[in-house]
């Protein structure tokens, strides 16, 4: 923060009398601003992150740079609605019930008090665009107002008819359109104009950003930072699932998006389209953030940018999230604090996003709210070295769990079967030792942090479960 100089009486006390001989009053700080970056399904290939030699994404990288880059982030749940629910409600899935998808949060926890609703509740002005809360389920009373999502342009028919457009349900395409015609630009020439104003009091400004989100359809420029014979390929061994347990293959599915995909020899075009998009969604991220730097708020405002779980591209012959695996629970977290924060702070020390809530809260002098599960991780912003005592953890689905600290991933799934990996040895998670007599006691250490509740499943949005998601 920018310190001023402070003023000395001198001749203001002979001019003012007795005004002089009063007590000095300091004047109260104001509390710091909060931009609050979400990028829908981005997953750890991002570059600072080490997780596809391909991927650009120079304005991440960037913002990292500014301060702590959390390199074993991972999230609440590994799908959309239940990932966000818990990150802004600060209620785990396996406390209000709520596991996937088509379960609406807000009747699960009617009187909860979200992390925009806290900033509210202590004087900032609170608005929010883009993607925040899952789609199907936003919430009016977390903002002060909310800019809506407009449509994207839509290819043309050809590439609506190219075979190496699409394979079943994942869908991708180059759209011959600008950067300005689509729905995240907007978003973020929203949120960029909104800096550039002056706010009498402090803000929490929310930028949801819907790519690398399907359908992977961004600007043909994006598509020709990587040409489709130099994409590097997920290594998959073909025995990948080989010493998996029936329940782990059920959330694989590899019968499924992964038996389409090389059935139409699309795994390729389908890499180049996440990249692709990746792409695009760092532009918008970048033009976000010159807009902060250009604006009287730079020195005053807490950035934070997080994506919302991970996505499988091959890796255990799956795809999407919706799984207990490093790809789909790994996922970007960064916080830039000025006064806390020193730049290029790297923390390996295992959390998930049930931190966001209390850190920002701490951050920003408001008092953490009871109900709130996750530490904060302020002292972690100060110290990426500090000692750390906590693991992440993941849910998907009631009584399957992901338990991950600084070496391992223990997953046990409702049917007590389980797996181990040691990233040490292992980090592409390739051989299960959970049957191993050695893994014993680190499966023991483990399982104490298995959640000692498992609420019955949220009220099911019977439409919605229709859909195919």
């Amino acid at each position: 923060m920018i310190r001023r100089p402070m003023l000395t009486i001198g001749l203001l006390g002979l001019m003012y009398g007795m005004i002089a001989l009063a007590p000095a009053r300091a004047a109260t700080p104001r509390r710091p601003n909060v931009l609050f970056i979400a990028v829908d399904d981005l997953n750890d290939w991002v570059h600072c992150l080490g997780g596809h030699p391909d991927c650009q994404t120079p304005n991440i990288d960037g913002l990292a740079a500014r301060g702590v880059l959390f390199a074993q982030a991972h999230c609440a749940a590994p799908a959309c609605n239940p990932s966000r629910a818990a990150l802004l409600t600060g209620i785990r899935p396996s406390s209000s019930g709520v596991y996937v998808n088509p379960q609406p949060w807000r009747p699960a926890m009617p009187e909860v008090v979200t992390l925009p609703q806290h900033f509210m509740r202590h004087g900032y002005h609170v608005v929010g665009g883009g993607k925040i809360y899952h789609g199907s389920y936003p919430d009016k009373r977390s903002w002060h107002s909310y800019f809506k999502k407009t449509a994207d342009p839509k290819p043309t028919a050809a590439i609506l008819k190219d075979r190496h457009s699409r394979a079943g349900g994942v869908v991708w395409g180059r759209l011959d359109a600008q950067d300005h015609e689509m729905d995240d630009y907007r978003v973020v020439s929203w949120a960029a104009d909104y800096l550039k104003q002056t706010h009498d009091r402090p803000f929490f400004l929310a930028c949801g950003i819907y790519r690398p989100h399907m359908p992977w359809q961004v600007p043909r420029k994006y598509y020709d930072q990587f040409p489709l014979d130099k994409i590097t390929l997920p290594d998959v061994p073909d025995d990948d699932l080989n010493d998996v347990p029936a329940a782990g293959i059920k959330m694989a599915k590899p019968r499924g998006d992964h038996d389409t995909i090389l059935k139409t020899d699309n795994w390729r075009y389908a890499v180049q389209a996440y990249l692709a998009s990746i792409a695009f969604a760092d532009a918008q991220v970048g033009r976000l953030l010159a807009a902060l730097d250009a604006s009287e708020h730079r020195e005053n405002t807490i950035v934070v940018l997080w994506g919302d779980h991970g996505w499988h591209l091959g890796e255990k012959h799956h795809w999407r999230k919706f799984s207990l695996w490093e790809e789909a629970t790994r996922a970007p977290l960064m916080i830039a604090a000025p006064g806390v924060t020193q730049p290029g702070g790297v923390c390996r020390r295992p959390i998930d996003f049930m931190s966001i809530y209390p850190t920002l809260a701490e951050l920003c002098g408001l008092p953490i709210p009871q109900h709130v599960e996750g530490p904060s991780v302020k002292r972690l912003l100060e110290n990426p070295q500090a000692a750390w005592q906590g693991v992440a953890l993941t849910t998907h689905g009631r009584l399957n769990h992901a338990v991950r600290d600084e070496r391992y991933r223990y997953i046990r799934y409702a049917d007590q079967t389980e797996e181990l990996y040691d990233h040490a040895a292992d980090p592409m998670e390739w051989k299960n030792i959970a049957s191993n007599p050695s893994s014993s006691a680190i499966i023991a250490r483990l399982r104490k942090h298995l959640p000692k509740t498992n609420a019955p499943n949220a009220a099911f949005d019977t439409k919605r479960r229709r859909r195919k998601k």
